[in-house]
């Protein structure tokens, strides 16, 4: 033990401390943070049944942390899933891209340390689990360079339980299976993932339709997109004709869209029926597309508003200042909330979860020393912008085999962004799971995509012995040495050490790559 934390001593005082910081958290913020939504998936894991709005996958967690009764082992799981997500990533890119063990740990930063990651670890909310899935899917598919039908059954698996904790998991999917079909694995492991992945949402969609009459993951998604186009559409240029869309029409501007779906005078509630129906989830669906298609300059003009909003330097309250807050390691005080829910309340249900008090003591100096922590330590929008421009460089320069090992985290990190953007509204704790995957796509471009300047090159090929073979040129350096210099350490590597696999020269003398890194097949 001893010697394998020596050999990775930069992850271990780097987890150390982030655990350290944990538990401070648990110390400071008793038993646990709350969002609006936290109160649903506890409410999931009392009485079971197909969730109207968001699937069940957090709430069967929650179900099966229930005989303990305790909200401080629910955020202790995610607590050590946070960590176990920069473990994922530190292990893919030291064993299958060969980075430095040091420059692995520099890539789980953002994971391991900023407080707001740290904070929705602390939060009664699915999204830690949700990275974590995630994550291991794209872990698993960089790490088999030739995935067999097994491999693709647990992928799929994992794709299922994505989008059963998520909504926004299932386009994975289609993103996963394109990089295969890129890949050329073959037909068996294709079919394996989709099979695997079907067979589990189906059975939540057939037990949703028993329950609400619609083969569906959720009522919600026709509402969230028209909440999203509320933010521009104009009836006269949609001209709707049927009454039920008419309905939906409105002259008040807000200056956020989710004021158009949850506040109790928004359109969806003239319909005189429970707001998240069948019916009303459809006509709401009816009329977003309509206003896309009639306004579509001004839909993508919100989209890209809210993209880049994920970009910004500072951190401005949005979309609320209520919301907002419910982001930050507070110093006040509040009783959890007295909303109906199905057969109870959110304080009751929360009470009767943990069998006890389930409102957020604030307990000094922990408190304050992650309230002042928050102020100070996070991952601005900006650089998480360059993090994601890196990774577009390293697509770039793979542009011949389509971004090559990049492409897949780099476009799952855009797209877990741009979702949001497109069929919601921005806010930040979408941004969180997105910042591993970007991470994890610039370290990959960085390793593989940066030369050493001429005179390392020079002064390697010196150590080298000039040449790597009979009758190559003075001062050249073998490909496999070059495949060592582009992660940084053939110049602190003996003379005799093997060269890994997947760095192993082409016959053309390119350097090698790692994981496919490059390659197709």
């Amino acid at each position: 033990m001893r010697t394998f934390l020596l050999r990775h001593r930069h992850l271990a005082v780097a987890l150390g401390l982030g655990a350290v910081l944990r538990l401070i958290t648990m110390l400071g913020y008793r038993p646990a943070m709350w969002f609006n939504d936290s109160y649903e998936y506890v409410s999931v894991a009392l009485h079971p049944r197909p969730h109207p709005i968001r699937p069940d996958g957090y709430g069967f967690w929650l179900l099966l942390l229930k005989p303990f009764h305790s909200f401080s082992l629910v955020v202790f799981t995610q607590h050590v899933m946070g960590l176990a997500t920069a473990v994922l990533i530190y292990a893919l890119l030291i064993r299958k891209f060969d980075l430095p063990r040091w420059g692995a740990t520099l890539t789980v930063t953002p994971v391991i340390f900023d407080a707001y990651q740290i904070q929705l670890e602390h939060l009664i909310m699915s999204d830690t689990m949700f990275t974590l899935l995630v994550v291991g899917v794209i872990t698993l598919i960089l790490w088999h360079r030739r995935m067999s039908a097994r491999m693709g059954v647990v992928v799929g698996l994992l794709l299922a339980l994505t989008a059963l904790t998520r909504s926004i998991g299932l386009p994975i999917l289609a993103l996963v299976v394109a990089y295969l079909l890129v890949k050329r694995v073959g037909w068996r492991p294709i079919v394996a993932v989709v099979t695997a992945c079907a067979i589990p949402v189906l059975a939540y969609m057939a037990w949703f339709k028993s329950a609400h009459g619609r083969f569906a993951m959720t009522n919600s998604d026709g509402l969230i997109l028209y909440m999203r186009t509320m933010a521009f559409a104009d009836c006269n240029k949609i001209k709707p004709k049927e009454v039920q869309l008419i309905v939906l029409c409105t002259t008040q501007r807000k200056d956020y869209s989710q004021w158009y779906l949850w506040d109790p005078s928004g359109p969806p509630h003239r319909y005189g029926t429970p707001k998240f129906d069948g019916d009303v989830n459809e006509w709401a669906s009816k009329f977003a597309k309509e206003a896309i298609l009639a306004q579509p300059l001004d839909y993508l003009a919100v989209v890209a508003r809210d993209f880049f909003r994920a970009f910004r330097w500072d951190r401005p309250v949005f979309p609320d200042a209520n919301t907002y807050n419910q982001y930050e390691f507070r110093n006040e005080e509040k009783p959890l909330p007295t909303w109906p829910l199905y057969k109870g309340r959110a304080d009751t249900d929360a009470m009767a979860y943990e069998q006890g008090p389930a409102a957020t003591r604030i307990i000094a100096p922990w408190a304050n020393v992650m309230q002042a922590y928050q102020r100070v330590v996070r991952l601005p929008g900006l650089v998480l912008g360059v993090i994601l421009l890196i990774g577009l460089y390293g697509v770039a320069v793979r542009w011949r085999n389509l971004g090559g090992p990049v492409a897949l985290p780099w476009l799952a990190a855009v797209g877990l962004i741009l979702a949001p953007a497109a069929t919601a509204e921005f806010d930040y704790r979408y941004l969180l799971p997105a910042v591993p995957l970007a991470c994890l796509a610039a370290a990959i471009s960085l390793r593989h995509g940066v030369p050493l300047p001429a005179f390392a090159r020079a002064r390697l090929a010196a150590r080298r012995g000039g040449a790597g073979r009979a009758g190559a040129p003075a001062g050249s350096v073998p490909a496999a040495a070059r495949g060592r210099e582009l992660a940084g350490t053939a110049t602190t590597a003996p003379l005799s050490a093997p060269v890994p696999e997947d760095l192993a020269a082409d016959s053309s003398g390119k350097p090698g790559t790692s994981n496919g890194d490059d390659r197709t097949a």
